[in-house]
């Protein structure tokens, strides 16, 4: 059985839970407290050296970690990435800017919000890395004045890599509003078959 060690509040696992539940994948998930060291153990640092989840776990044992890599594996050869080489590539580019561009932002300060993480270092920071959270949901905003979605206009992995911090920016004090565009993909989004909510049990 695939198994997922993640947690259940971060949108790099939702993207896997999102991926795994759309393509009708069993799994079963292990929970871990990030926020208080779970993944500094020895045990699981056996999985991730790295000491981060997501990790998928694979029926033969192998450990797979980082949710790009893992979106990547799960969406190959089904509907969730194209067969055309300029549209595959066209995925990762969208993935590489949610990763550089997006999720240190919106995703950063989301965290720290929620989790009541903000000290002086981190409050100094807030207005200029809202500021480029912004700037990200503007390029978002542009490319999805004229299409469905981010790739061929057609929903793939990298409208699942956008959609999960995306969806819950308003957590970090983002504003949505100014972005109807981005507003209306969501909505597509949620719509897709089998969709479930990052705080799905």
């Amino acid at each position: 059985m695939t198994t997922l060690h993640g947690n259940a509040d971060s949108g790099n696992c939702y993207k896997v839970r999102l991926a795994l539940a759309q393509l009708g994948r069993s799994f079963t998930r292990i929970e871990y407290d990030t926020d208080h060291g779970a993944t500094r153990t020895p045990g699981f640092l056996s999985k991730n050296p790295n000491g981060r989840v997501p990790v998928l776990e694979l029926d033969d044992d192998t450990h797979l970690a980082e949710s790009g890599a893992i979106l990547w594996y799960l969406a190959d050869g089904t509907d969730l990435l194209p067969n055309d080489r300029l549209e595959r590539a066209q995925v990762l580019q969208w993935m590489f800017f949610e990763q550089y561009s997006h999720e240190p932002y919106i995703a950063v300060v989301r965290h720290w919000l929620k989790h009541h993480l903000l000290d002086a270092a981190r409050t100094a920071q807030l207005a200029e890395r809202q500021a480029k959270g912004h700037a990200a949901l503007a390029v978002m905003e542009t490319h999805l004045a004229i299409r469905p979605f981010f790739v061929a206009s057609r929903y793939s992995i990298a409208d699942i890599a956008l959609y999960a911090y995306t969806h819950v920016a308003h957590e970090g004090g983002f504003d949505l509003s100014p972005y109807p565009h981005i507003i209306a993909w969501l909505e597509r989004v949620r719509m897709q078959p089998r969709h479930v909510a990052i705080d799905a049990p």
